[in-house]
């Protein structure tokens, strides 16, 4: 379970807003290079109830892009960006690929402060419990 930080504000009327946070990394490798880190350094980290565009961020993305040959005068490239996400999918919280012509990207979703840094690969829970049966099987079978 994620945890939340909830701001606490007083609008003007003298109500009080109550807004979750979550904290994550901003950037693009293509205009810095410290994005494509596996950790990027702290001073990419964004307080995302910081942004006042309207949208409720409540998870951090990982985009990577590839472009894998000349497509429209861009050169073959791959970059990594980093965001504050605001998209209620099915999606959130994993991750998905998509490819077209020329190009393709993976979106990564996350739910905790900061998790748009390396990527992790997560292990269905169901997959962890056929394996674990598997070796138990196999164990009680040797002898």
């Amino acid at each position: 379970m994620p945890a939340v930080v909830l701001d606490l504000k007083f609008s003007v009327g003298g109500t009080i807003l109550l807004r979750e946070a979550i904290k994550c990394y901003e950037c693009n490798s293509h205009n810095d290079s410290r994005c494509a880190m596996d950790i990027p350094p702290e001073s990419l980290q964004k307080d995302c109830q910081e942004h006042t565009e309207g949208s409720k961020y409540t998870m951090c993305r990982k985009i990577t892009q590839s472009i894998d040959f000349e497509v429209n005068g861009l050169q073959p490239d791959s970059r990594i960006i980093r965001s504050c996400g605001w998209e209620e999918s099915n999606y959130k919280g994993r991750c998905y690929q998509r490819s077209g012509f020329g190009g393709r990207q993976e979106v990564c979703s996350c739910l905790t402060d900061l998790c748009n840094a390396a990527t992790s690969h997560n292990i269905p829970v169901a997959t962890v419990a056929v394996l674990t049966i598997i070796q138990f099987a196999l164990t009680k079978l040797s002898f």
